[in-house]
């Protein structure tokens, strides 16, 4: 087939645009402020960027986690896996409902960090295991919070086995 007899397609992304942390549901907030607090816990003294995250629970349990690098890279782990692998690890049987991530510059100044490809992946399989949608909360800056419901706004064409 040639380009000429393709048919071509579009991908469209849906997601919502909050204006700051305030305009948020109330547990929106409180999921992005818990990824706020993760910031604290990054181990990041070579690229000197701070990532948070934090995964709320079916249950309304909260565990969050941040990057934690690795003089012999890539050995390191992003923020989203180190929570999402901690969720699964203490709560075995729990779905995951929500994931919110922020980032944080070497100045101190909270900043967009969205997921990486291999957490995208990871953040899918979650999805097909728990058999839901994982709400996903993005800090762009302090006037802009995007949300979107699904990995599939992330990662269109993830795999699964």
């Amino acid at each position: 087939m040639t380009p000429e007899e393709s048919t071509p397609r579009q991908l469209l992304i849906s997601y919502n645009e909050w204006e700051g942390m305030d305009s948020l549901p109330a547990d929106d907030r409180a999921l992005l402020q818990a990824a706020v607090v993760a910031l604290d816990g990054a181990y990041s003294p070579y690229s000197k960027f701070c990532v948070g995250a934090a995964v709320r629970l079916a249950d309304g349990s909260i565990v969050t986690g941040s990057n934690q690098e690795n003089i012999a890279y890539p050995s390191g782990l992003c923020a989203e896996r180190t929570a999402l692998f901690a969720a699964a690890h203490r709560y075995p049987e729990q779905p995951f409902t929500a994931l919110a991530i922020v980032g944080r510059n070497a100045e101190g100044q909270l900043v967009p960090a969205t997921p990486c490809g291999a957490c995208r992946q990871v953040m899918a399989e979650y999805e097909q295991r728990h058999r839901r949608s994982l709400h996903i909360i993005l800090f762009i800056s302090v006037d802009k919070i995007l949300t979107l419901d699904g990995v599939d706004s992330l990662l269109p064409f993830s795999f699964s086995m």
